[in-house]
């Protein structure tokens, strides 16, 4: 049960999560997520989603089932196992017939607050909010840290992605960022 807000300034949220009270559970890091489907693409036609996330030397396999939403918060399935080789864990899902279909990255930091999980997000186009809890500790979270729940956004990365290259074709065909920039690993 998430919600993703766009914020200019992750600066100012983290402040706001500091004179809260929260507690840092996870520092800044670099994450590579890779969404995989099969040829006819099943999973994601159904609005489901099989991802491998690597970070930190770790690997985590996720599935997410089809979304809904209950007053503006989406909400679905979603069930996580972590992989001691990632590697290997990516050879396992070719072998069944899925592929790499889409890769994006991000920088994120995790905090604690009113119950939610709240992760401040950089990625390749813009940085966001996002807060994941029970509705009511979402809205409340939400309000403390000054963001406006009417900007939720109830799309994926992925979908805000091919919404973006939609308008700039000349963006590349993964949301990754540039060899150039540092921290990327």
């Amino acid at each position: 049960i998430e919600v993703k807000v766009p914020c200019p300034d992750l600066s100012a949220v983290r402040d706001r999560l500091r004179e809260m009270g929260a507690t840092l559970a996870e520092p800044r890091h670099f994450e590579s997520n890779d969404l995989y489907d099969d040829d006819e693409k099943r999973l994601s036609s159904g609005g489901r989603t099989v991802r491998l996330r690597r970070r930190r030397g770790r690997g985590t396999r996720t599935y997410k089932g089809p979304a809904r939403f209950q007053g503006g918060i989406k909400v679905r399935e979603e069930r996580e196992t972590e992989v001691a080789d990632p590697g290997e864990a990516e050879a396992i899902l070719a072998g069944i017939g899925l592929e790499r279909r889409f890769r994006y990255e991000k920088r994120r930091e995790e905090w604690m607050a009113n119950g939610c999980a709240v992760a401040l997000d950089e990625t390749p186009i813009g940085t966001f909010v996002e807060v994941e809890g029970q509705p009511p500790e979402i809205r409340r979270t939400l309000v403390s840290l000054g963001l406006d729940f009417a900007t939720a956004l109830p799309y994926s990365y992925a979908r805000l992605y091919t919404q973006r290259r939609q308008e700039d074709p000349s963006l590349p065909p993964d949301m990754v960022f540039s060899e150039s920039e540092p921290e990327r690993q």
